[in-house]
């Protein structure tokens, strides 16, 4: 349950959230589900890799202030995405100037994702013990690979 629970934070807020027109109640509902998601999240860490209360909240601050920053790359992966999939619609000519820009848009937003990562497992040798980062990465990874999966199954079921 609980990691539906933190998977409804990347695969269902973002859609609630898109869907939303601008300042609705909706966006609140969706920033209201990810909070509660995310305290989840670090209830499990926690106890999964044995935090003391420095260790989680020096944990917990990391991983708000990287998250902020992979969420707006994220958002610019959508969009090169986005414009890849209408470039290479059937039936359409493909720009090749412009789907070679959007490849490169696309390359420079995974070095960034990847930058990140090594960025926030540097801060987190700090207070980390090597086990617990070990595990702590493959709790995310674990995750991220689920997240992958379930898109990947909501793609498909959205296909006619």
């Amino acid at each position: 349950m609980k990691r539906i629970a933190w998977l409804l934070l990347f695969v269902v807020t973002p859609a609630v959230a898109a869907q939303q027109p601008g300042g609705s109640g909706g966006g609140i509902q969706a920033e209201r589900l990810r909070q509660q998601i995310r305290q989840r999240w670090n209830v499990q860490v926690r106890r999964q890799l044995n935090l003391t209360d420095d260790q989680a909240a020096k944990l917990h601050a990391t991983e708000d202030r990287f998250f902020r920053r992979r969420q707006e790359i994220q958002r610019r992966q959508r969009a090169v995405l986005q414009g890849l999939r209408s470039q290479l619609q059937p039936g359409v000519d493909a720009d090749a100037d412009s789907v070679r820009t959007l490849m490169d848009a696309r390359e420079q937003n995974r070095a960034a994702i990847a930058q990140l990562d090594r960025e926030e497992d540097r801060e987190t040798t700090a207070y980390l013990s090597p086990v617990q980062r070990a595990r702590y990465q493959l709790m995310r990874q674990r995750l991220q690979e689920r997240i992958a999966e379930m898109r990947r199954d909501r793609r498909m079921r959205r296909r006619p």
